[in-house]
């Protein structure tokens, strides 16, 4: 190995600037420029993009909207750490479309969103715990790597540190089986009264809610005096223009935003109900009723621009139809050659998203995927990856974007084709 990727293993921590793909060291390359769903390295060599940033690049790489919108605008000065005309149109048109959001704050990025979600949670409501369900990802905050990948499988609601320095998760989270109603309603009231939250991926990774499961939770939550947070930084702009409250049709008390919000540019953004979040007005400095909230880079007019233009993509007729059209023709193809050569597997999602799970029972919840054959996942992908299809290899998730088309997709498909006959023997 040498050249650039030599490079980074002397800067990074397994040559990785940002953290996971857990790639072998003669796997690791340099990117150096994306257009549409499609990357380069630095070496010339052409991949699929079915990552898309970890979905932050929905519009696709250097859209002409986004990448004009960036450009204008950091003419006219990147930063002001301040209200500026950009981000205020965006806050009026996100709270247009999402009705939890009465008032809104923005921060950096989608992490940021969901911890402060869970500092306003526990602030308004006194109370110090919050519940969220084993697998489920919610940021780098502690209570998002907490139950992330566990192996131990404890009793619910006892959470598993699955990333050393979060010792206080142990008294502060509960952990519940996604679409598991019962269980999580007795864990919810038999802790009502220290539960300030239950935070939720409405869609967990790519795992679909049970019918009745959301709206479920909405009353368990209603019925205990527990606030309900919708974690929509992968949902947001992704299932519909409103996201996972438009497409599933329950509100919850504070939700947050990030990546495809952005267009490909950092952002976060997190609102609720206007008595909630009056709780980080600074007029409550001193007093017991004030959270702190503040971020550097929160609304940068950049970011901001490039959302604006984002949405402007996402706002255009049949986007939505597309995407859904366009991930039910992946998850189908994958289905057909699954079969093809005879690999019991699942093959999970909704909308743009799809995740191949190697077990030939249902998938529901986080235990019914732990289950899965795992170095075949992992085989699987990395193959994928050395058949250059840009993806990360830590785990089966699959990301489209308005840039992919079915031709895209019928590649995708012949490479997977190609690494199941290497994998499945």
């Amino acid at each position: 190995m040498d050249g650039p990727a030599a490079r980074a293993f002397q800067v990074f921590p397994g040559g990785i600037s940002n953290g996971e793909y857990g790639l072998p060291a003669d796997d690791v390359v340099v990117m150096e420029r994306g257009d549409g769903c499609r990357l380069w390295d630095t070496d010339g060599k052409e991949y699929l993009d079915f990552s898309t940033a970890w979905g932050s690049c929905l519009v696709g790489h250097a859209r002409p909207e986004v990448a004009a919108a960036v450009r204008d605008q950091a003419l006219q000065g990147s930063n002001f750490a301040y209200l500026n005309h950009q981000v205020l149109a965006l806050a009026e048109e996100t709270r247009r479309i999402s009705p939890a959001a009465e008032r809104l704050r923005f921060c950096a990025s989608g992490t940021e969103a969901t911890m402060y979600c869970q500092r306003v949670a526990r602030g308004f409501t006194g109370r110090d715990k919050i519940l969220k369900f084993e697998g489920a990802y919610h940021g780098a905050n502690e209570t998002g790597v907490t139950s992330l990948f566990p192996s131990r499988l404890k009793d619910f609601p006892e959470p598993e540190l699955t990333s050393a320095g979060t010792p206080a998760m142990r008294e502060h989270l509960l952990v519940a089986p996604f679409n598991d109603l019962e269980t999580t309603g007795r864990i919810v009231a038999e802790n009502a009264n220290n539960l300030a939250a239950v935070i939720v991926e409405p869609l967990q990774r790519c795992t679909p809610p049970k019918d009745g499961f959301l709206e479920g939770l909405r009353r368990a939550c209603d019925d205990n005096n527990v606030l309900l947070i919708f974690d929509e930084v992968v949902t947001g702009f992704r299932l519909a223009y409103g996201g996972a409250q438009e497409y599933y049709g329950v509100v919850p008390d504070l939700v947050a935003y990030g990546k495809a919000l952005g267009g490909g540019y950092p952002i976060g953004v997190f609102g609720g109900r206007v008595e909630i979040m009056e709780m980080v007005a600074e007029e409550r400095i001193g007093g017991d009723d004030y959270v702190w909230m503040a971020s550097t880079l929160g609304g940068n007019p950049v970011s901001a621009a490039a959302a604006n233009a984002a949405l402007s993509v996402f706002r255009l007729p049949g986007t939505y139809d597309r995407l859904h059209s366009l991930g039910n023709y992946l998850r189908e193809g994958m289905r057909q050659v699954l079969g093809g050569r005879q690999v019991r597997a699942q093959v999970i999602g909704d909308g743009p998203l799809a995740q191949v799970v190697f077990s030939d029972e249902p998938v529901f919840d986080y235990r019914s995927t732990h289950r899965g054959d795992k170095r075949m996942a992992r085989e699987t992908m990395l193959g994928l990856f050395r058949h250059r299809v840009f993806l990360n290899p830590m785990g089966t998730k699959l990301y489209l974007s308005v840039a992919h088309d079915e031709s895209v997709v019928d590649s995708f498909l012949e490479r997977f084709d190609a690494v199941l006959e290497k994998t499945a023997r």
